[in-house]
């Protein structure tokens, strides 16, 4: 194994280590709420519903109800169960509606971006099969943040900034969320008591208080104003699907991800190409294993647009993409010595608008479970009187018929958020994800052979850098604390590199220690990740 230059780490950033539980969570606060849950006798899914209640309500440009969720659950002898809670298009939104409506791209402001939001039906399907609490009294934290106030942390308001023209263009969304018509600044104390009077009537009411009576009025009324198609009987037919994880094996690991619409199923194809290469014996910050990352995810990123969709609406079982012969014949494209001259174009902007979180309790249960509005605030439109925030997943779809993605009502869009989980030996070993849009995929194949090939603990294989490839030019886009050397390697390589403009992605991470019964958790200060455990 090739030794690790430490040069890379942030500084002051350790794992966490515990022994009873551990939450890691994007934000501090929300981290202490699954805590308090554990604490009080709860279990892994009460906390993350905790925690993900309160990071809608103080990362709201990154998550909220209005959004959908995905999750995986994964039982101490290793049994698995995953979650898909997206939501679909309306059913009157085609193709043929559209263009009548003169309609020929889906923006992120668009009302047809606006899918139906999964988050609320999903959290309360998991705790149904999994959680031993109801909503009210975990609820409790992020009604209280709403209603009495909660202070801006430092990297929410730097990512408040940049979004000041998307908000301002809506006379709701800049009152709502911009303080004398600029981004709030660190520390100021935010309320929200319209949010917190909704997730009052979830917490009494349950899912159906959010997809029927006045929030599902206050929804559709704000939609159908702005020309949307969303309808009541849209959102009363929202579900949550329970899923088997899609499991491929990675050098004596099993990795499980959630099945298409999402785009775990690509994270597997990486990790399969990547496989085919001795990247163990490469510098771990060299040009070689990042050409060699980049090429494979330029090649698995092509599969992804060409295939997956909603499962309904695929060409091909996704079992097939992640099958030897068809990985053996994408391997063979990837060359050591250059880069590949062209790969099937991809279509979609990066995005960097979700929030990931992990729990693992004292009875070995561990969730996984990722929230998102998709791009930063999602669509930028609140529905006034409930305070939800509505997402953009709709912006994955293609207006026009004929692609993998083309809207129809009722489908569910490609979506890029992805919680996984992995075994050793038959055994948990890793709940982990990465926000960051796009990335995702390539960001689980980073962190794994991080901690795989290169021997990393979680919280290094976090904090090491990261590149990425940008969807419509496929330059790389590297994080500054890639060595010049390596850049230059890569360019030599037949590379055009340039610097990310941001840090990419974020991540969070629990490796469970059975034997010793021992949990270490990453989090990633790119998005303030805090974990905590006891």
């Amino acid at each position: 194994m090739h030794s690790v230059n430490r040069d890379f780490q942030m500084p002051g950033r350790s794992p966490v280590h515990a022994r009873e539980a551990m939450a890691s969570t994007s934000h501090p606060l929300a981290t202490s709420a699954a805590l308090e849950v554990l604490q009080g006798g709860g279990n892994a899914v009460d906390a993350a519903i905790a925690a993900v209640a309160v990071q809608c309500v103080v990362e709201p440009h990154m998550t909220g109800i209005g959004g959908d969720c995905f999750a995986i659950v994964m039982e101490p002898d290793g049994r698995l169960t995953g979650f898909n809670g997206s939501g679909a298009a309306p059913r009157a939104a085609t193709p043929q509606k559209l263009a009548e409506l003169g309609v020929t791209q889906i923006t992120d402001t668009s009302p047809h971006a606006v899918t139906v939001p999964g988050a609320i039906r999903a959290w309360e399907t998991l705790l149904k099969a999994h959680g031993t609490r109801d909503f009210k009294p975990l609820f409790s934290r992020a009604i209280r943040y709403a209603r009495d106030g909660f202070p801006v942390a430092p990297r929410v308001a730097h990512d408040w900034m940049g979004e000041v023209g998307k908000l301002a263009g809506d006379p709701l969304s800049a009152a709502s969320y911009l303080v004398d018509g600029k981004a709030p600044k660190v520390g100021t104390i935010l309320k929200y008591p319209r949010l917190a009077d909704t997730l009052e009537k979830v917490a009494e009411g349950g899912a159906d208080a959010f997809y029927g009576g006045d929030i599902a009025d206050d929804i559709v009324t704000a939609l159908r104003s702005r020309g949307g198609l969303m309808t009541r009987d849209d959102l009363a037919a929202c579900h949550t699907t329970a899923v088997s994880p899609v499991l491929r094996d990675y050098k004596g690991h099993t990795i499980a991800e959630l099945p298409p619409n999402g785009q775990g199923i690509i994270a597997l194809v990486m990790l399969g190409l990547l496989e085919r290469f001795d990247l163990e014996k490469m510098d771990p910050l060299g040009a070689e294993r990042f050409h060699l990352e980049m090429e494979a995810a330029r090649l698995a990123y092509g599969v992804r647009d060409r295939f997956v969709t909603d499962p309904g609406y695929m060409d091909v079982c996704h079992s097939h993409l992640i099958g030897e012969d068809y990985l053996d014949r994408l391997a063979k494209q990837i060359s050591a010595g250059g880069r590949m001259a062209s790969v099937p174009h991809a279509q979609l902007a990066p995005q960097t608008d979700t929030v990931y979180l992990t729990v693992v309790d004292k009875d070995g249960l561990a969730v996984s479970l990722i929230n998102s509005l998709f791009s930063s605030f999602g669509s930028g439109i609140v529905a006034p009187e409930s305070g939800v925030l509505l997402h953009c997943r709709g912006k994955s779809f293609k207006a026009e018929p004929g692609h993998a993605n083309s809207i129809d009502g009722g489908k569910r869009p490609m979506h890029t958020i992805i919680p996984a989980m992995a075994l050793k030996d038959g055994a948990p070993w890793l709940s982990f994800g990465v926000m960051g849009g796009q990335y995702q995929a390539c960001g689980h194949a980073h962190v794994l052979t991080n901690i795989i090939d290169y021997g990393m603990d979680v919280q290094a294989a976090i904090d090491f850098p990261r590149m990425f490839f940008n969807m419509d030019s496929h330059e790389l886009e590297a994080e500054h604390r890639i060595p010049s050397l390596t850049l230059d390697g890569l360019k030599a390589l037949g590379h055009s590199v340039v610097s990310a403009p941001e840090a990419i992605g974020g991540s969070q991470a629990i490796m469970i220690d059975k034997p010793r019964r021992l949990l270490t958790a990453g989090s990633d200060p790119r998005k303030d990740g805090h974990a905590a455990g006891y």
